[in-house]
């Protein structure tokens, strides 16, 4: 599909309204108060961020209306769910939805055969999920999974990992401001002796980098921290790290 046009599934994406977050917090009120609109208008307000999180799909043979119409669902779904009074911003909750649903169509469609109790094994997994997410305001380990299903840890992982298709170390996870974070942005280098900082000589290089980067790069390539851990030791956004690591890099191999 070419993205350079406006309508998708029939709709004009030029005319769709944009919420701030102090629309959708208090449309979400609206709805707590049993307003039917309230819903109506905070679906319409989002559809721009289910488009959004649809283009990174854009590389598989897929109807790009029939993913819209999925992203839609698990808009719907995350309005649904969401809980205002957490404090959490309704976006970053409403794009792994997304993704979710989207994610569970693909798989739906794969071409790889998975044999049918193991894949009715993973939908319940998926569901139980869900509603353990839902009723302890965080991920739920496979553990509470498989107590919740009664059945054995094992049968839990072996039945999630069976439906679930390889991902590239480069596709990304977040993006804002042109600071895109890719999957493997977020993997923590273990091994520290073998790091290529140490077999290439670029001592004099690195220390000519400004004092937070050298940091970064320190953290990162000799402790082996993910960008996420770096973040919360230093104070920063995981996009800030990703940024300076990647300018410092980019200096280094000059």
């Amino acid at each position: 599909m070419n993205y350079n046009k406006v309508e998708i599934c029939g709709i004009d994406t030029s005319k769709l309204k944009v919420l701030s977050e102090k629309e959708k917090t208090e449309l979400f009120h609206q709805i707590k108060a049993g307003d039917k609109s309230a819903r109506e208008k905070l679906i319409n307000g989002n559809l721009k961020l289910v488009l959004s999180v649809i283009q990174r799909f854009s590389n598989r043979a897929e109807n790009m209306d029939d993913l819209f119409q999925v992203g839609c669902i698990g808009l719907i779904k995350a309005i649904d769910n969401f809980n205002v009074e957490l404090n959490f911003k309704f976006s970053t909750y409403a794009v792994a939805m997304i993704i979710g649903e989207v994610r569970r169509y693909l798989r739906d469609n794969n071409p790889i055969r998975v044999s049918r109790s193991l894949r009715d094994t993973a939908y319940k997994a998926m569901q139980a999920k869900e509603q353990l997410q839902n009723k302890l305001n965080r991920e739920p380990t496979v553990e509470e999974i498989a107590s919740f299903m009664k059945v054995k840890k094992e049968s839990v992982v072996i039945a999630l990992e069976a439906i679930v298709e390889p991902v590239s170390i480069y596709e990304p996870v977040y993006s804002e401001g042109g600071d895109t974070i890719y999957i493997c942005d977020q993997i923590g280098d273990k091994n520290s002796d073998k790091s290529w900082i140490n077999v290439l000589s670029v001592k004099e290089q690195l220390k000519a980098l400004p004092e937070r980067e050298k940091q970064i790069i320190h953290l990162r390539f000799i402790q082996g921290k993910t960008q996420t851990e770096v973040a919360e030791e230093i104070g920063i956004s995981q996009a800030q790290v990703s940024r300076l690591e990647k300018d410092a890099l980019k200096r280094v191999k000059k």
